[in-house]
């Protein structure tokens, strides 16, 4: 049983006290993006100074005998950058402000932060036809025509405080929990996204609901869904902030939603000790995003497991990076592992202990951890006793070591009425508990086998002699795919260290600039790297001749304005459109396709999309 570190220390209970950690007044005119604000602070440490966005002066500071300090500063707040993209969001921004829509986020320095976690009442006044809030429990609002006033308070440890405003519509709908409890449902909406409040109401309270009764119920007394001007996709306690175009987009409701509404438990409920470790991202997207696969069939939950093995070999050696390091999304890689390896890690898991102890350890963790900070300790430790099983070294192999182990079945047996398989994998030897299917004439079973070497034999007892044997094809084991288990993906390219460009028109140079994440080179013919064509029709077409490479596959050919795919055996992607307009058009959406082999763009939607099959490995027995 591994130590629980710190967490008496980390402990810190839900009721705060009766003053505020942080009490902030504060107005904001996003016309003139204007910013003031007085911050009163509860005994803060000795010698705390703010120091705030450079936009924003400190102007007055007093302290008192009793431990409250009051800091006045204000200034103007750099305006929205509209060319922000979805990687873009992902970095330190700064506060920002519009008409169209204003964003203070947490770490942006707009207001002060005397403790790593602490409480804050939040009172805020916005000029013009604007909606604001932060995240927590709304005391009062009150809306003249041309001024908003609100108050929220916030009496659970947390550990930033995000501002949102813009020209909202709000609407509004309660929830009753079974312990009780309603739950204020609230959309922030721009006006074109007004019709669409209703279903995301009913939605919120829905997700909810599940996750009450899976977890625990509900930590909050409301959930706003918040329209942004960015490309977003923030989690917040008692809110989300989604990039208004997203928001239109019918899969949202079904997907994203639940993830973020789920994030109220695993990240704001129980809080994310960062120093050990992010856990949340990955039982998240397991609890959501892959449960919803899960419930739609069992082909679409292994497409989802298949997806998260072909990005882990888009990810070069060098940025392979072990789970325990994984803090948050800052670019693909770093999704790889903390979403996907992540996710899987608990996949795995539960096959393990079994979806009774799996469920039983959710809720334990939720009990025993709400409104405290929680590593990858505590987590484990909560499975480790609902299944009465020691998890040391399942979780120590998955958690500190880097990338995957590469196992395959070198050959396969028959001896009397056993199969003897001789497995092997790569340096150093994971302890791996794999599935093995054997396939017989008119039927097939699948046995779990253990090994633990780089080298081992194993012998399973059958009934009668199987013809083939295969290895994991239902891909229940996060490993490295053999190379015909691994159709190309845009991925690849996107994550390469050192991409090669291909113009073989005079246009797209600023299109890569936006798909690739490592900076690129031009070449005239191919070097080695991983290449991507880029061009109008006519000149892509006589590239390929040239170059001896396959025509434009019958999937895209002829669809739409442009046109992307990757070839098969080959390190070479391709872009293709029929003017520089429609390749300009492909700037913002391309980069989120990784995860396709080939697409077809109308603009800037897509209407074709797809990944080339893989192949099942069979082994034959002898």
């Amino acid at each position: 049983m591994r130590a629980w570190l710190g967490a008496a220390a980390a402990a810190i209970s839900v009721h705060a006290a009766a003053a505020p950690d942080v009490a902030l007044d504060l107005r904001l005119d996003p016309a003139t993006r204007e910013f003031s604000a007085v911050a009163e602070l509860w005994r803060p440490p000795r010698n705390y100074q703010f120091t705030p966005h450079p936009s924003l002066t400190v102007r007055r500071v007093e302290k008192e005998r009793s431990g409250l300090m009051r800091i006045e500063y204000g200034g103007t707040l750099p305006a929205l950058d509209r060319n922000i993209d979805f990687r873009g969001v992902l970095q330190a921004l700064p506060p920002m402000a519009s008409p169209e829509g204003s964003y203070l986020g947490a770490a942006s320095g707009w207001y002060p932060q005397p403790h790593k976690l602490f409480t804050y009442r939040v009172h805020l006044r916005v000029s013009g036809k604007q909606k604001a809030l932060v995240p927590g429990k709304l005391i009062s609002e009150n809306t003249q025509d041309d001024s908003y006033e609100a108050t929220f308070d916030y009496e659970a440890p947390a550990d930033g405080i995000d501002l949102m405003a813009g020209p909202y519509e709000v609407r509004e709908k309660f929830t009753q929990l079974e312990d009780g409890r309603r739950v204020r449902l609230r959309t922030y909406f721009f006006a074109d996204l007004a019709p669409l409040a209703e279903a995301y109401l009913d939605d919120s309270a829905r997700y909810i609901e599940r996750y009450s009764k899976a977890i625990g119920p509900y930590p909050f007394f409301e959930f706003s869904v918040v329209a942004s001007p960015l490309p977003s996709g923030f989690g917040m306690p008692t809110l989300t902030y989604i990039g208004a175009q997203v928001l239109q987009l019918p899969f949202i409701r079904a997907t994203s939603l639940g993830h973020e509404v789920l994030h109220n438990w695993w990240g704001n409920g129980v809080l994310v000790d960062y120093a050990r470790g992010n856990w949340s991202e990955g039982l998240t997207t397991f609890m959501a995003d892959y449960a919803y696969k899960e419930a739609e069939s069992p082909q679409a939950a292994r497409d989802a497991r298949l997806q998260w093995l072909r990005d882990l070999a888009a990810v070069p050696a060098s940025a392979q990076r072990p789970l325990l390091e994984f803090r948050s999304r800052t670019h693909g890689a770093d999704a790889v592992v903390g979403y996907g390896k992540s996710a899987m890690l608990f996949f795995m898991l539960r096959d393990l202990i079994g979806e009774e102890a799996f469920a039983t350890g959710i809720r334990r963790f939720w009990v025993e951890n709400s409104f405290r900070l929680a590593s990858w300790d505590e987590l484990l430790d909560a499975f480790e006793l609902a299944s009465g099983r020691d998890l040391l070294g399942f979780s120590e192999q998955w958690l500190t070591r880097a990338g995957a182990p590469a196992v395959r079945i070198s050959s396969a047996r028959a001896v009397g009425k056993e199969v003897q398989l001789n497995l092997t994998q790569s340096t150093p030897a994971y302890a791996l508990r794999l599935p093995v299917e054997f396939v017989f004439d008119n039927r097939s079973e699948t046995r779990w086998v253990e090994i633990d070497r780089e080298k081992q034999t194993v012998n399973v007892q059958l009934t009668e002699t199987p013809r083939e044997v295969r290895l994991d094809p239902e891909l229940r084991v996060w490993r490295f795919l053999e190379r015909d288990e691994l159709p190309p993906i845009l991925r690849q390219w996107i994550l390469a260290k050192s991409p090669a460009l291909m113009r073989v028109s005079a246009v797209g140079q600023s299109l890569a600039g936006r798909f690739f994440e490592s900076p690129f080179h031009e070449v005239k013919r191919p070097d080695g790297e991983p290449l991507l064509i880029i061009g109008l029709h006519a000149d892509v077409d006589a590239a390929l001749r040239r170059l001896k490479l396959p025509p434009r596959p019958p999937q895209v050919a002829g669809k739409g304005t442009a046109q992307v795919w990757t070839i098969k055996g080959s390190n070479v992607a391709v872009i293709s459109a029929n003017d520089e307009r429609s390749l300009e058009a492909l700037a913002r959406p391309l980069p989120h396709y990784g995860s396709q082999s080939w697409l077809a763009f109308d603009g800037a939607r897509v209407i074709e999309r797809g990944a080339w099959p893989p192949l099942v490995r069979s082994i034959p027995v002898k």
